[in-house]
């Protein structure tokens, strides 16, 4: 489809999390046959120091298995049922939906270790890979942010900090430039959209899955849009 380019990007949040298992080749899949042009997933470090794209802290709510992630190793993870038959992905195989989509890469450090092991492990896939136009770095972690930009300034980031501040993009950029902007969907006005704008910064809301909110952030002239349903946003954006 041609869609307008002033209209905002799909970005699959944990790919069609709604429809499909959160963070499974199956959702990344799905959100890509259904028309979404970015993918967001999570890292974090297991003990044995390799890294898998989940969520939460634990294992516990979208696997079969249970524990903390710091504390269980890789293989472990890997052996459980992740929903539907999917494994928990790796690191390789969700950097591998580079150009496939834009890739939207949330980082889950819990310890300035884990910033820099994470700000390690995904560096070369920019710098081998060439993905500077297609991938960007998310994180709330101040450490993690600092370890990516001291170690490639081309690549882009997206700081979630400042979430709660009364002047939103200004609070982000004091506490860490970035190119990035992605606000609650609660506090995302079209005053915010300009501001950000006139930043030069990208603006990505999270979330929205209800019609009538995807519709008002459209209005707010957002860059992209985080959605558990990529289908309903693509829908959304065809009445437009």
């Amino acid at each position: 489809m041609d869609r307008d380019k002033k209209l905002p990007i799909i970005c699959a949040h944990r790919g069609a999390s709604g429809t499909h298992p959160e963070n499974t080749a199956a959702a990344f899949d799905e959100a890509l046959g259904v028309g979404a042009q970015m993918i967001e997933f999570d890292v974090r470090r297991t003990r044995d120091g390799n890294f898998v794209i989940v969520h939460d802290p634990t294992v516990d709510r979208t696997t079969d298995g249970n524990g903390a992630i710091s504390e269980l190793t890789f293989d472990y993870i890997r052996s459980l049922d992740a929903g539907q038959g999917e494994q928990v992905l790796t690191l390789p195989k969700a950097m591998a939906y580079a150009r496939k989509a834009r890739l939207n890469i949330h980082a889950y450090p819990e310890s300035d270790e884990d910033a820099l092991a994470i700000a390690n492990a995904l560096v070369p896939y920019f710098t081998d890979g060439d993905i500077y136009d297609w991938a960007f770095v998310t994180a709330a972690d101040l450490n993690l942010l600092k370890h990516v930009r001291k170690a490639d300034p081309q690549i882009r980031l997206c700081n979630l900090i400042g979430q709660g501040a009364g002047d939103y993009v200004a609070a982000a950029l004091l506490s860490h430039p970035c190119e990035v902007l992605q606000p609650r969907n609660t506090i995302v006005t079209r005053q915010l959209v300009e501001e950000a704008h006139a930043q030069g910064l990208k603006v990505n809301s999270f979330f929205a899955d209800d019609e009538d909110e995807m519709k008002r952030l459209i209005a707010c002239g957002v860059d992209g849009i985080l959605t558990n349903y990529p289908a309903r946003l693509l829908a959304c954006l065809e009445k437009k």
